[in-house]
């Protein structure tokens, strides 16, 4: 009777300690960097049902199922690549449009603390469905999409096709998939038409006034950037592949004065977006260097995600960030260009934060130091001393990775088709 009446105290003791804990998860001791709340300080984390809790200094640890040992680390919200290529498929022929170019997210995003992905037009209005039900469906990541103004998507030649480039069908999928598309793309066109630049911008009029990215030029000689900016674009619209330096593009720096050219700044004030996409060959220090040391930093920092950029100078998003670290830019806003702007930029502005009441989404970093060697595709080779890697990430209040095991009682995040 003795022994029963102790089990019994014993289950009452310990169905208090579970009552009493607050949050599923608390986060201790990290350096948190929330640009939309200017947190830039020590502070703890909590989660509870999904959801950021509270963002405080010294949080009772007891209140927590679990704690992630943050101390030395940084704290940031779940990062957001909007430059990226995800509709991975087994058709050969297809490149980015179901082809085997593309990359399925949650294979590469969880590990650099990205969270949310933008695929950047590999769908168009004709196949956009497909895209939904065999990407988008299927992630933990979270995905959406700037439609391609082609139809049928980035599908190599079938980007040539101006009889394909349809602003209302465009339009018509944006708003029946608003939930998942944030905007219109035009990629890889090679004529000196300004047709697709205008036939999306038109598209995104007439789905809401969302934005349209441009991976703009292609033709020689090219089409001037600031007739793109001033004459075609609106406030909002987006420019990838902002530091490329091809010959069949204009590019933003004057390679004679090493200056940002006048009517790029201009540009910028007017509310046109400079995002870096920076791709296999869309990335070239020569063109960020004088930027950043003119303190002209991108917008949004991203990957042009794909099978290429991956393997080549490109790697991930981690090491892009790294090289605008090294290149001059601060955490905070190498942070804020990888979270917050891109967040705003696509309309979803409860991403990219840490504000009670959001989902949880939470990368924790580490700034490792040694000697690393950060190249672009010409081979010009930056010597950095620090390099970003990912500690541990959070979905949707969900450990998916977690590098060291610094959380404890350890969990072994696992996918939906894990056995």
């Amino acid at each position: 009777m003795k022994n029963i009446f102790v089990l019994m105290l014993s289950l009452l003791s310990f169905c208090y300690q579970v009552e009493a804990q607050s949050y599923n998860i608390l986060i201790k001791g990290g350096h948190v960097i929330d640009p939309k709340n200017n947190i830039d300080d020590v502070m703890d984390v909590a989660i509870k049902d999904g959801k950021i809790a509270h963002v405080a200094k010294n949080i009772d640890i007891k209140q927590a199922a679990q704690i992630v040992n943050a101390k030395g680390l940084y704290v940031t919200p779940g990062l957001i690549d909007i430059h990226s290529h995800n509709f991975y498929g087994t058709k050969p022929d297809h490149q980015y449009e179901n082809g085997n170019l593309a990359l399925p997210p949650d294979g590469f995003t969880f590990r650099n603390g990205v969270t949310t992905v933008v695929d950047a037009g590999s769908s168009g209005w004709r196949t956009f469905p497909a895209f939904k039900a065999q990407t988008i469906d299927l992630s933990q990541t979270r995905v959406f999409a700037f439609i391609n103004i082609v139809g049928e998507g980035m599908r190599g030649g079938y980007e040539q096709n101006l009889n394909d480039m349809d602003s209302k069908m465009s339009a018509l999928i944006a708003r029946k998939y608003k939930k998942y598309v944030v905007g219109f793309k035009v990629a890889h066109y090679e004529g000196h038409e300004w047709a697709p630049v205008d036939r999306a911008v038109e598209a995104g009029r007439l789905a809401g006034d969302i934005p349209v990215m441009i991976d703009f030029g292609g033709s020689t000689p090219p089409l001037p950037i600031e007739e793109l900016f001033m004459k075609h674009l609106r406030p909002g619209d987006i420019f990838t592949h902002c530091f490329g330096q091809l010959k069949s593009r204009e590019y933003i720096v004057d390679l004679q004065t090493q200056k940002v050219k006048p009517f790029v700044w201009e540009a910028r004030k007017r509310g046109i977006i400079f995002d870096v996409g920076y791709g296999g060959i869309s990335f070239a220090y020569s063109q960020a260097i004088p930027a950043i040391k003119e303190g002209f930093f991108p917008n949004s920092i991203s990957t042009d995600m794909h099978t290429g950029s991956m393997n080549d100078a490109m790697k991930d998003m981690l090491t892009t960030m790294s090289k605008f670290l090294a290149m001059g830019m601060d955490l905070k806003s190498v942070i804020r260009a990888s979270t917050l702007n891109p967040a705003i930029e696509i309309k979803h502005e409860e991403l990219g934060n840490l504000s009670v009441g959001t989902e949880a989404d939470v990368a924790i970093l580490n700034v490792r130091e040694g000697k690393f060697g950060l190249f672009d595709y010409t081979g010009y080779k930056l010597e950095a001393n620090k390099k970003l890697e990912c500690e541990l990430t959070i979905r949707a209040g969900k450990i998916v990775y977690d590098l060291n095991g610094i959380v404890e009682p350890l969990e072994i995040p696992r996918s939906s088709a894990s056995r």
